[in-house]
């Protein structure tokens, strides 16, 4: 057998059976990792939570001391129209289940920060993206109508949205976000 012959044959062969030994196959890729996670939060605990955050702290809070991951759940209402509790909380204007949620670990979200006057945080959205105010939440709500629903607290967000210009849009239907033809 010619040496070089040989030399590629018996590496390949070696470095086969020494890929195999950690598990990788013949091409070099890694094993599949098998991940064990829990399983799915039930959804009629979702759906509950979602719906308390509209109009219940203590009964958002009863669903997450039962079940804290709640917390970050998202429920979706039909055709992707997802909300989780913080977001119900935000388009409602009920900044002190959107508090109780934050206190819990739900995730930071914009319509949430507009509804609880957090204008640091709105203005630091439109230096990334001068667009954010476009970007929808549940049920198509826009940045506007969160603070209007927020009160004398987040008047400041409000009036600062207009003075950049925003129009004075409350709600944008879902499909605002599809491109034309793609809507479910």
């Amino acid at each position: 057998m010619h040496r070089r012959l040989f030399l590629r044959t018996s590496s390949g062969l070696i470095a086969t059976g020494l890929l195999a030994n950690f598990g990788f196959s013949a091409d070099g890729a890694p094993p599949a990792k098998v991940i064990s996670r829990p399983p799915a939060l039930p959804a009629d605990k979702v759906q509950a939570i979602v719906t308390q955050a509209h109009r219940s702290l203590d009964g958002v809070k009863r669903l997450v001391e039962e079940t804290p991951l709640l917390v970050n759940a998202s429920w979706d209402w039909g055709g992707g129209d997802f909300e989780t509790p913080l977001q119900a909380a935000a388009h409602i204007g009920r900044p002190e289940i959107a508090d109780f949620l934050l206190a819990h670990q739900a995730r930071p979200d914009l319509h949430a920060a507009a509804m609880l006057g957090q204008l640091e945080t709105i203005k630091a959205a439109f230096a990334t993206d001068p667009k954010a105010h476009e970007i929808p939440g549940p049920h198509g709500f826009t940045l506007l109508h969160c603070a209007k629903a927020g009160g004398a607290k987040a008047k400041p967000i409000y009036d600062w949205l207009l003075a950049q210009g925003v129009p004075e849009i409350f709600q944008r239907p879902l499909s605002f976000i599809w491109p034309a033809g793609t809507a479910p």
